[in-house]
């Protein structure tokens, strides 16, 4: 079993940056493929980015290339994203996942464990 903690969530205007973390207990992630979602009210689940277990592959939606980064630090069990360039359209709920297969998946049912989700709110 595998339980994931997101942080760093909070309500920044546009323009600004937010890291959120993933940190992870109960398994040791670094054989597991990672993921973060997010989910705005009335909308669904939808990728924001995934890496691979080793970190050498990784997955951005459109919509954030270029402004996000997703890392891993397989010694601290925790996932990393990096937001930077926020807009008010980032608001959602933001959601990490694992795969215990280890690849980059960029479908929701694809993943095993979620967290519970931290808010992110970009203010115009």
């Amino acid at each position: 079993q595998v339980q994931l903690v997101e942080s760093g969530g909070g309500l920044v205007q546009a323009g600004g940056s937010l890291r959120l973390s993933c940190a992870a207990s109960g398994r040791i992630l670094s054989t597991y493929g990672m993921g973060w979602f997010r989910q705005a009210p009335g909308k669904e689940r939808d990728i924001v980015a995934a890496i691979s277990w080793s970190g050498g592959s990784t997955y951005y939606a459109d919509s954030v290339k270029g402004r996000f980064t997703i890392s891993r630090d397989n010694a601290k069990n925790t996932v990393y994203l990096q937001m930077n360039s926020l807009k008010p359209e980032d608001t959602a709920v933001y959601y990490c996942a694992a795969d215990q297969r280890g690849r980059v998946q960029t479908q929701f049912w694809e993943y095993d464990y979620w967290g519970q989700g931290t808010q992110v709110t970009v203010s115009s």
